[in-house]
């Protein structure tokens, strides 16, 4: 069961990219809006420059196609 929930906690090439550019310009706005909010920027930031999404994990679903 466990090496089964490994393989789900992967994402995509494009889905890492998408979420760390998602990231990235929440953090940006948060810095142009001196505003706390951008550190919210810093979780899809990690999970798209890691590729590990703990959503993906505990729900067991992946956007690789398998």
């Amino acid at each position: 069961m466990q090496e089964q929930r490994k393989e789900y906690a992967m994402l995509s090439k494009k889905t890492r990219t998408i979420r760390a550019l998602i990231g990235l310009a929440i953090m940006i706005a948060g810095v142009a809006f001196n505003s706390w909010w951008g550190l919210v920027g810093l979780v899809p930031f990690i999970v798209g420059a890691t590729g590990f999404c703990p959503a993906c994990y505990f729900l067991n679903r992946c956007s690789l196609k398998r």
